[in-house]
């Protein structure tokens, strides 16, 4: 059951799910933008390709906009600076001519093994103030929110 105010017939901004879900995102996005740009020079974009591309090497961009929900232009504007920046290199995909594959160089994997534990550390202040139970209900909730938008969206 809804509380109340899910079902009353208007609409109060602030108390709007989506809303509340998509403003704490950019909240936390944005802190932990400002520390990435002072530490490192990467935008969150070149983080998340970065941060991808050291989970799966060999990576297309059509899959990093897939797991990361991000759009392809905002994928190979990220993609094609951190290439300039020696940080990826791209290589033919045998499966697909028309894509490449994304591989971390040697400073790239230096960058990720320098970034990664500081993304942890912002993680860990943002955090470690709540109960770990009450963190592992949120994750779950926001795992099935996902997949709940998604069949709501789907054709």
């Amino acid at each position: 059951m809804l509380p109340t105010r899910m079902t009353s017939k208007s609409l109060i901004l602030d108390d709007f799910i989506p809303y509340r879900l998509s403003v704490t995102s950019n909240v936390v996005s944005d802190v932990i933008a400002r520390a990435y740009e002072a530490l490192f020079g990467l935008s969150i974009p070149e983080w998340r390709v970065i941060a991808v591309v050291a989970e799966n090497d060999g990576v297309t961009q059509q899959a990093i906009c897939a797991v990361t929900r991000m759009d392809k232009v905002t994928i190979s504007r990220a993609a094609i600076a951190l290439v300039d920046r020696g940080l990826i290199a791209r290589a033919p995909n045998r499966a697909d001519r028309r894509s490449r594959r994304l591989a971390l160089t040697k400073a790239g994997q230096r960058l990720y093994a320098d970034v990664a534990p500081k993304a942890l550390e912002f993680e860990s202040r943002i955090f470690d103030h709540f109960p770990p139970d009450e963190l592992d209900r949120f994750m779950t909730m926001l795992r099935a929110i996902e997949a709940r938008a998604l069949d709501v969206g789907a054709p």
